[in-house]
């Protein structure tokens, strides 16, 4: 049995300064209580309830007005809940789904026509559609105009730089590729990471920092891994709470403080502003 792991908080901060229109997480599940919607055997984690009503709320307190509902390892390819809570959402959501590497074109374009615009691969979960899938899934997304997301970390990413810059799609890294800051800038699952953004073949998202760090709450170790990546590559950066923080077992992150986050990170409120808004925009087709 997987180990269950704690929830969100309930009360997060606000965030320091008002965010411009138009800001979207672009990095969040919604998880339904178990009885209402089994998980897979084989996930890695148990989650708590975090509702698409609890998601609102937590949009409302930080200013944020667009989402994206990234579908979690625990649901498998069962991909109802995220659709579910993407129409719920309204127009201003958009989805990541996990999809088997056969899924018919007909289930695919089901899945745009509710908001959709990647799939997955997850290599840190059980529940997911691992590396086995990377070729068939990326033809998906190709076929469908989509990206390819990959939740992956840093030794993989040095691993399969090649044939992630060979791929006929656009990727999207999470978490800053999910590496240890201690580990430091030349450690080479980043610098693979760089060389596919300054490459023009990457997106980051520039979540996670919590993940990543061993200076809690600060996470200020993470700051020279955010900067850089802006400086490679500004205009594909993204931001995401990754709410409800899945898979934490002893410390829970302040996603008001995650978001303060991005003003170490950014430079001016412009570059702000193109992380916050315009590149989401840009990536999952909300209006300008």
């Amino acid at each position: 049995m997987s180990d269950p792991c704690l929830p969100p908080l309930e009360n997060p901060s606000a965030p320091s300064h008002p965010l411009p229109a138009g800001a979207c997480d672009c990095h969040a599940h919604v998880i339904l209580p178990q009885a209402a919607h089994p998980f897979v055997a084989n996930r890695s984690y148990t989650p708590p309830p975090a509702t698409l009503d609890a998601y609102l709320a937590l949009h409302k307190r930080l200013g944020i007005e667009r989402a994206v509902i990234v579908q979690p390892s625990v649901y498998g390819t069962d991909n109802s809940v995220t659709i579910d809570a993407i129409a719920g959402y309204g127009k201003n959501c958009r989805g990541i789904a996990v999809v088997e590497p056969d899924c018919s074109l007909n289930d695919l374009a089901v899945l745009d026509a509710g908001g959709i615009r990647g799939v997955r691969i997850n290599t840190l979960f059980g529940g997911g559609i691992d590396l086995s899938a990377l070729d068939a899934l990326a033809q998906r997304a190709a076929d469908m105009g989509w990206h390819l997301q990959l939740l992956i970390d840093g030794p993989t990413l040095a691993e399969l730089e090649p044939k992630l810059a060979a791929l006929p799609v656009q990727i999207v890294v999470d978490h800053m590729g999910h590496i240890r800051a201690q580990d430091g800038l030349d450690q080479p699952g980043f610098v693979a990471l760089r060389r596919l953004v300054s490459t023009g073949k990457a997106w980051v998202k520039l979540s996670g920092n919590y993940r990543i760090s061993d200076q809690r709450p600060e996470y200020q170790d993470a700051v020279p891994f955010a900067r850089a990546l802006i400086s490679d590559g500004a205009e594909r950066m993204l931001w995401g709470t990754d709410w409800p923080h899945p898979a934490m077992f002893d410390y829970m992150p302040d996603d008001g403080k995650l978001l303060d986050a991005l003003d170490s990170y950014a430079s001016s409120s412009r570059e702000k502003h193109a992380i916050l808004v315009d590149n989401p925009a840009a990536l999952y087709g909300f209006s300008t």
